[in-house]
């Protein structure tokens, strides 16, 4: 084994040493706060499927992360206009879902929760999470 296949090697377990606890924090908060400033669905969330309203599903403690990814890809598939913002959070949710990088937030596949909300009401939950982990 030659030298720089050995420093290859050691650059890889830093790097991931480094992503165990990646959160991805300041910019999905960055991110969030960028779809809360210019959303323009404010209306309430019904359950019925007349609604043009999303409902999206407010986490319990410990879900946040598949409610995330569940609420994101939601927001992906019923926007007119995909709005890549939406799509960016989507993807960074999933990979934080899939590689257990953020230990912070405890990792269950299944989202569970008790209430749905409309988009800013969704928005917040991810924002108040993440500012929660940003202290």
């Amino acid at each position: 084994m030659n030298a720089s296949m050995l420093s290859y090697i050691l650059f890889s377990c830093l790097l991931l040493s480094v992503q165990a606890e990646y959160c991805a924090v300041r910019e999905i908060i960055r991110y969030t706060q960028r779809l809360l400033d210019d959303s323009s669905v404010s209306c309430p969330c019904r359950q019925t499927a007349t609604s043009s309203c999303s409902c999206l599903p407010i986490p319990e403690r410990g879900h946040e992360l598949a409610c995330f990814v569940d609420g994101t890809k939601h927001l992906m598939e019923n926007n007119s206009s995909s709005n890549p913002v939406i799509t960016r959070l989507y993807w960074t949710f999933q990979a934080l879902l899939d590689r257990s990088l953020c230990k912070r937030l405890a990792h269950s596949d299944q989202c569970q929760y008790e209430t749905k909300g409309n988009v800013k009401e969704f928005l917040k939950k991810i924002l108040t999470t993440y500012q929660e982990i940003d202290k």
